[in-house]
């Protein structure tokens, strides 16, 4: 089994993982993707004092009758074998080399109170105990939580499967493209990168025989920690302990721990310490940055996920005029439709000729020969959706205040399209933060062309939530007045919000993230802000061809 010299060995978790689900493996060791649970945190904590410290390789003992000899945390490699590991605990006693492998867990209810993950992972410390020149029959599994040992005993036919083994998660470290997922395994519900697989839900766009009723969430409905928005200007971002601290001058604005923020959103003329930002930039939370205009100018974070694999594919099918156009026309199809669906339940008018309109042109986007044909045909019923804008406000004195007669901007000239503008940069930073989590280039888009400083993917992606995030948290600031014409500043060079209006907008839009709702396609309960990330992933998995099409998300 001589491997070549440019082969990097194998850690023995790895055959571990590729034991328990070839996908796994992949996402972890291929595509260097990782992410925690409870199980994986439990994991940790019990292993804490085990890799304490290291110890060296006991020497073989020349004579049965030595005392027992105890190493915590040993190293060990083999170039025959092409495997290393760090054993948590070995035991040399009698002749006999023991490796001690602790899992968090109980023993399983099975024949062998082990699962063969666990056997192969030993089987592998026991082989290379015996390249270096100890003998090892076995090996014991410590299950933390009942304090039980469980012997396995290293077999020949534990040895001829664990080998084999080795040599198919070789192979599949080769490969580029991850295995398929399990389908309806019971093993995908531990699994700390479910949600980053998302087996269910790959399993049924590729074309598998599960339904939506079958799907599984296996990710949270939503998320503990949110964006922390800073928008007094002159304030100052600092670190204190596990929190950011918030001041301006020797005045505290507060204290936010590190737990419960997910980005840190700087309005204007903020400042960030070095200590902060290295903080941040470690923990792999992004600073976003956006100008007192409400532009949005980029993101601060740490190296991150860099995935080498989704971005040559994401070039290579942006080279692809054939498969750049089917992607440009799902974002386009799913976002008109969501535009003609929101105008329609929310009208207090007869908009029936519109309705007509705008289904028309849709039915026509299918046939686009190309991109530029494609725009033209968004930009037409844009103009119908938002020429009817002012039928989604109800009766009274905001109706004569905020309707539109079209989508205009830089700058806005009404106080609609200030919060749309606003709004619209918020949701660019949404996606930007999404796609750069899946390693794909924010800036290298499908439909929008790619332009030095423009996020072209980040625009893509967020075209089918532009109604139903930004454009329904807009109405829904109007018509609850949470915000009124006094809130804005309208002059011959255009309408700017006020900080009372900014701050009503962004609680607006941050309630209709968090909002959990019925997803469209896979028929389980999640936040938008959920199925945002979710549809960059399989954006992500539509460019590696695990997925057939991209499928946009669109309301009924």
């Amino acid at each position: 089994m001589n491997l070549p010299s440019t082969a990097p060995p194998l850690p023995v978790r790895m055959v571990n993982e590729y034991a328990y689900c070839p996908r796994l493996f992949h996402l972890m060791f291929v595509d260097e993707r990782w992410d925690d649970n409870l199980y994986t945190e439990q994991g940790r904590s019990v292993h804490a004092r085990l890799d304490d410290a290291a110890d060296p390789l006991p020497p073989p003992p020349p004579d049965a009758e030595e005392p027992p000899v105890i190493a915590r945390s040993v190293s060990l490699g083999s170039e025959a074998l092409g495997i290393t590991a760090k054993l948590d605990l070995l035991e040399v006693a009698e002749g006999q080399a023991v490796p001690v492998d602790t899992k968090r867990g109980a023993p399983p209810d099975n024949p062998l109170r082990s699962y063969e993950p666990e056997r192969v992972q030993l089987m592998c410390q026991g082989l290379l105990l015996r390249e270096h020149g100890h003998t090892s029959d076995y090996g014991m599994l410590y299950f933390a939580s009942s304090r039980r040992r469980v012997r396995v005993d290293f077999t020949d036919d534990l040895e001829a499967r664990t080998l084999h083994l080795i040599s198919e998660t070789r192979a599949c470290s080769q490969r580029t493209d991850p295995p398929p997922p399990l389908t309806d395994s019971p093993k995908c519900f531990g699994c700390s990168l479910s949600g980053i697989c998302l087996p269910d839900e790959t399993n049924l766009l590729a074309g598998t025989e599960q339904t939506p009723a079958d799907i599984r969430r296996l990710y949270p409905a939503r998320d503990d920690a949110l964006p922390l928005y800073i928008q007094e200007q002159g304030a100052r971002v600092g670190k204190s302990g596990e929190a950011l601290s918030v001041s301006k001058g020797t005045l505290s604005l507060g204290e936010f721990p590190l737990k419960d923020v997910s980005q840190l959103v700087l309005c204007g003329n903020i400042s960030v310490s070095a200590q902060c930002l290295h903080l941040l930039c470690e923990r792999g939370i992004p600073v976003v940055h956006l100008s007192m205009g409400h532009w949005f100018y980029g993101i601060t974070s740490g190296i991150g996920l860099r995935n080498a694999y989704d971005r040559a594919a994401q070039f290579a099918v942006a080279a692809d005029d054939g498969r750049r156009l089917a992607l440009a026309k799902a974002f386009v199809r799913a976002k008109t439709q969501n535009q003609r669906t929101f105008l329609r339940r929310n009208t207090t008018q007869d908009v029936e000729t519109p309705l007509n309109e705008m289904r028309g042109l849709i039915a026509r986007l299918d046939a686009c020969a190309d991109t530029d044909e494609l725009m033209g045909f968004e930009g037409s019923i844009g103009a119908i959706y938002f020429a009817n804008w002012g039928g989604l406000i109800t009766a009274g004195p905001a109706r004569d205040s905020f309707s539109p007669s079209s989508r205009n901007r830089r700058p806005p000239k009404d106080p609609v399209n200030a919060m749309l503008s606003f709004g619209y940069a918020l949701l660019a930073k949404e996606s930007t933060v999404a796609l750069l989590a899946e390693g794909l280039d924010p800036y290298w888009g499908f439909l929008h062309r790619p332009r030095h400083g423009r996020p072209a993917l980040a625009l893509d992606l967020m075209e089918e939530f532009r109604p139903l995030v930004v454009d329904s948290a807009v109405l829904s600031a109007v018509n609850t007045c949470m915000v009124t014409a006094a809130d804005f500043v309208t002059t011959a060079a255009g309408c700017a919000m006020k900080d009372c209006a900014r701050k009503a907008l962004i609680r607006a839009y941050e309630l209709r993230l968090d909002q959990m709702i019925t997803h469209p396609v896979f028929d389980y309960r999640c936040s938008w802000r959920s199925v945002i990330r979710v549809q960059a992933k399989l954006l992500a998995k539509t460019l590696r061809g695990e997925i057939p099409a991209y499928t946009g998300i669109t309301t009924r």
